[in-house]
C-alpha cells in the first residue's frame, strides 16, 4: 500500500462527511419551506400573512399603508429572545386599532415598545416576565426540555426595556411573576391582542396558551412564536392545541395564529 494512501482515504470520507452534512441541512431547509418534519407533515397548516387579516392583503404595488408602522428592524443584530423583521413588522401592525393587548415574556421589551408606540391613544399594554431575583420561582415539570430552563434565565435578565424613558412608557403595563401562578381573570375577555411569547417549556407553553385562550375578547388573536420543530415544547403543545381550535401557521415566520370568533 503506498505510503499516501491512507492520507487520501482520510480526505474522502472527510469530503463525503461534509457532503452529506450539506444535504441533511439542505434537506432541512427544504421541508421547512414545505411545511413538512423529514418524515411527516407539520400538524398546524400554513396560510399567507394576508389570510391573518385584511389589513395585510397587497394590492398591484404590494403592501398597503395600512400596516404602515413605527418600526425598528433588527437587521443582522442577534437579540436575545427576538423575532425576525417580518414577524415584528405583523405584530406591530397588529397593534393597529387595538386597546388593549397582552404578553407572556417581556424580554427585551421590543414587542411592547412597538405595541405601545402603533396602537391609538388611550391603549394599554400588560406584559408580564419573571424578574431577575425571581427565578428560584420558575416551576420546571415532567417532559420538559432543559434547554427551556436555560432559555427563560437569558430571558429573563432585563430590568430596564427598550420601552424604558421612552414617551410610550405609561402605556405599559409592566407585571413581574411566574406566568403559572399568574392570576388571569381580571383580563378574561377584555384583550384585542394576546401575545405567547414566554418560556418555551411545554408545560408552560400549555399553561399560558390556556390563559391566553380565556384573555381574547371575540373577534380578537392570540399569538404564539417560535413554532418550529426544534423548539419542542412550543411545536408539541401547539401541535396539541391544534386538534381542539382552528390554529394557522403564518407563512415565512414562526407565528401561530388563532382569531377567537366574534
Amino acid at each position: 500500500m503506498p505510503s499516501w494512501f491512507p492520507l487520501v482515504l482520510v480526505v474522502l470520507v472527510l469530503l463525503l462527511s461534509g457532503l452529506a452534512g450539506g444535504t441533511r441541512e439542505w434537506l432541512v431547509l427544504r421541508a421547512r419551506e414545505r411545511q413538512r418534519g423529514l418524515f411527516s407533515r407539520w400538524p398546524v397548516p400554513m396560510v399567507p400573512i394576508e389570510a391573518l387579516d385584511p389589513r395585510f392583503v397587497p394590492n398591484e404595488l404590494g403592501p398597503t399603508l395600512g400596516v404602515e408602522v413605527h418600526f425598528i428592524g433588527r437587521g443582522s443584530v442577534a437579540v436575545p429572545g427576538g423575532t425576525s423583521d417580518t414577524e415584528a413588522s405583523i405584530l406591530a401592525a397588529m397593534a393597529i386599532g387595538a386597546m388593549r393587548m397582552f404578553e407572556f415574556g417581556t424580554c427585551t421589551g421590543k414587542t411592547t415598545y412597538l405595541w405601545a408606540r402603533n396602537q391609538p391613544g388611550g391603549g394599554r399594554v400588560t406584559t408580564l416576565t419573571l424578574a431577575p431575583d425571581q427565578l428560584d420561582d420558575y416551576r420546571v415539570e415532567s417532559g420538559d426540555a432543559a434547554f427551556a430552563l436555560r432559555h427563560a434565565r437569558i430571558e429573563s435578565a432585563f430590568t430596564t426595556f427598550l420601552y424604558t424613558g421612552t414617551d410610550v412608557e405609561s402605556h405599559v403595563e409592566q407585571l413581574y411573576g411566574d406566568s403559572k401562578r399568574f392570576d388571569e381573570s381580571p383580563y378574561h375577555d377584555c384583550c384585542d391582542v394576546v401575545f405567547v411569547d414566554g418560556s418555551h417549556a411545554y408545560s408552560y407553553v400549555v399553561s399560558d396558551s390556556e390563559k391566553a385562550l380565556r384573555m381574547v375578547k371575540p373577534g380578537g388573536v392570540v399569538l404564539w412564536h417560535d413554532y418550529n420543530s426544534a423548539t419542542r415544547g412550543v411545536f408539541k403543545a401547539l401541535n396539541e392545541l391544534a386538534k381542539v381550535i382552528p390554529l394557522v401557521h403564518l407563512r415565512g415566520t414562526d407565528l401561530v395564529a388563532f382569531r377567537r370568533p366574534a
